[in-house]
């Protein structure tokens, strides 16, 4: 259900963000996640491709077997051996030569499914051609390489195939069949099997490559998000030794201070040493004072870590994305009809999957407003909602279907931050985690801009009292 934009108010002053920049944390996961895209193609262990075709060797050799001497069908036998035997041979040459945990290059790959390809073309073509009913496992060769190569050599395998069946056309035998009985099969029965063919190679390349390709880009954009929050917890980490290491040093050092302090005593003023014990006693003195403001520090953020009122937290969200040309105002305000709940804003859990994808949709909309961004809280007794308006064009309606897939951007390389489409992808999976649904949408006419809708059920995201996170 569409809502219409959320009344502005002058934001409240905003205290400075504790946690870094969306975008500084992002870039880096999203380059190294588009990177590993390609990757993810073409690279198969040898072990794989190996056990494969001596599976189909099996298959061939029982096939031919059977249909001679168990059917009675007159084959051209030694010739169908041959073939498969020549699959056979191939297995044990890779064998030698290459190691089983091998991982092949695509061009490699790919070499070995075009041999695949060429050697059931001529097995098939030997025991019937066109009108072998088993014309179709020409499919599987293509179909392994389609979801693991890339669309060139995904192509080139589609067009051998291709090749290879219209030379069965040509040059095929006739299926085998008992002498006393007529079979023949018209040329157009034939057309109609080269055709369903070509249709199945093209169908079936195109589908296990889009399915292989996606389920890579999800792979390597869920592993972006693992580097997000991996950072965030680094963070965390270094505050935690940070405290650590005031609590470890703080013994010796009061140590060193008492035994300076009865040194001082000892030293009679004007000694040569009683400069320098004085300035032993300062610095130690100094010390336990900076040891003293780490410990007392990382108590209060432990605390600001663990909960934070609704509106400091969208101010923490917006707060690195001020001074760029765009006004970013934030504003709280009850829903109405809340259940009777009273105008205070409700404490929430501050996670850093929520200040990060918080963040990131600020950004994005900073990236396409004409004049100035809002983020808008509203609360009830049951839900708790975040808006994430801008004034500038809004989703195309193509775009609108589409967002939250991950390398999908509506950013043309020209506009400010052009980016790689991995950043509303990782805020809505970093606020699913959370429990959130996110939901895109226009304003409505004639208001222009984009508005981003999160909502939680208030006990997801709702602190309880006394609550610290571990």
């Amino acid at each position: 259900m569409v809502e219409a934009p959320i009344t502005q108010t002058t934001a409240t002053q905003a205290r400075p963000p504790a946690s870094l920049p969306v975008a500084s944390a992002l870039e880096p996961a999203r380059a190294e996640a588009l990177r590993s895209v390609g990757a993810a193609f073409g690279r198969t262990r040898l072990r794989t491709l190996v056990s494969l075709r001596w599976m189909a060797i099996a298959g061939q050799a029982l096939a031919v077997l059977f249909v001679n001497y168990m059917l009675g069908f007159e084959l051209p036998l030694a010739a169908c051996l041959a073939a498969v035997g020549a699959s056979a041979w191939l297995n044990v040459a890779l064998m030698a030569v290459f190691p089983s945990q091998h991982l092949s290059s695509p061009a490699e790959t790919a070499g070995q499914l075009a041999f695949d390809t060429v050697q059931l073309s001529v097995l098939i073509g030997l025991t019937g051609g066109l009108q072998n009913p088993f014309l179709l496992m020409i499919l599987a060769p293509v179909t392994v390489g389609a979801s693991r190569l890339l669309p060139a050599y995904s192509g080139a395998l589609a067009l051998l195939a291709l090749v290879c069946c219209g030379g069965m056309w040509l040059w095929g035998l006739d299926l085998p069949w008992r002498e006393d009985q007529a079979f023949d099969i018209p040329p157009l029965y034939r057309a109609g099997q080269l055709a369903a063919v070509a249709i199945g190679l093209i169908f079936f390349t195109v589908s296990a490559w889009r399915t292989a390709r996606d389920e890579a880009r999800l792979v390597s954009a869920l592993d972006a998000v693992q580097a997000v929050l991996a950072r965030e917890q680094q963070l965390s980490a270094l505050g935690a030794l940070a405290a650590a290491t005031a609590h470890e040093l703080g013994t010796p050092l009061a140590t060193i201070h008492l035994a300076a302090k009865e040194a001082g005593r000892s030293v009679k003023p004007g000694h040569p040493a009683r400069e320098d014990v004085e300035l032993i006693i300062e610095q130690s003195e100094r010390c336990r004072t900076i040891l003293k403001q780490i410990s007392q520090r990382r108590h209060m953020t432990d605390a600001a870590m663990a909960r934070a009122t609704l509106p400091s937290l969208i101010e923490e969200a917006a707060e690195p994305h001020r001074g760029t040309g765009i006004h970013v105002q934030c504003s709280c305000s009850p829903l109405a009809g809340g259940g009777g709940l009273d105008d205070r804003a409700p404490e929430v859990v501050r996670k850093p999957e929520i200040i990060h994808a918080l963040g990131a949709f600020v950004e994005n909309a900073t990236s396409f407003a004409a004049k100035e961004v809002s983020v808008n809280a509203r609360w009830s007794a049951d839900e708790v909602r975040i808006y994430i308006t801008d004034d500038g064009p809004g989703f195309a309606p193509s775009v609108l279907a589409k967002l939250g897939e991950p390398y999908f951007s509506e950013r043309r390389i020209e506009q400010r931050g052009g980016g790689m489409g991995l950043g509303f992808f990782i805020a809505c999976t970093l606020l699913e985690r959370t429990g959130a649904r996110v939901t895109p949408y226009n304003r409505q006419f004639p208001a222009k801009g984009a508005v981003v809708r999160i909502a939680w059920p208030r006990t997801a995201i709702e602190a309880p009292a006394g609550w610290i996170e571990g």
